[in-house]
């Protein structure tokens, strides 16, 4: 079974260098992308995926929306975010509306890294013992078959931490 990881990202160059980043470090290659919110919630929902990672502030529309569209995903789709915005507030708002994990892009990217290895993993183990050649070549790492609306990808580095259950700050 493939590992099929969305990115939705609407910095050209924040999203390059993090593909670039995850195929060399995570050993995977990401079946699309989505620049604004309402292309990514129409991918997700049409496609299958096994990682959705999201920045916030998109160019149309909020990725909070995208995540919250996810809330009612399949048992083992993950759904990170990846901003700039990383608070403590943020981080708690964000797991409010369904992430795994929220990471900073400028301090926390091996952090995002790790968590990606660690869920591809994962992912394969569940691949069936008795499968066909094929489908143990996919889980043993062969690169996945694009989405049908899935952008072709081309790619660079970034950064990311797992979000804590911790409630908001209050103001004093």
């Amino acid at each position: 079974m493939a590992f099929r990881v969305f990115i939705v990202e609407d910095s050209s160059t924040i999203r390059d260098n993090l593909i670039e980043t995850l195929r060399e470090l995570a050993q995977f290659e990401p079946v699309g992308t989505a620049e604004t919110e309402h292309e990514a919630k129409r991918w997700l929902a049409r496609n299958d995926w096994d990682l959705a990672i999201m920045d916030l502030f998109l160019r149309e529309g909020s990725g909070l929306n995208v995540l919250e569209s996810c809330r009612q995903r399949k048992p083992g789709q993950k759904a990170v975010v990846l901003s700039n915005h990383s608070s403590r507030d943020v981080r708690w708002r964000c797991r409010q509306l369904g992430a795994d994990a929220v990471f900073d892009k400028s301090t926390e990217l091996e952090a995002l890294v790790d968590y990606c290895v660690q869920h591809r993993s994962a992912v394969q183990a569940e691949a069936p013992a008795g499968a066909g050649a094929a489908a143990r070549a996919e889980a043993a790492g062969a690169a996945p078959q694009p989405a049908p609306e899935a952008q072709a990808l081309p790619v660079a580095a970034v950064t990311a931490a797992p979000v804590s259950p911790a409630a908001p700050a209050t103001p004093a």
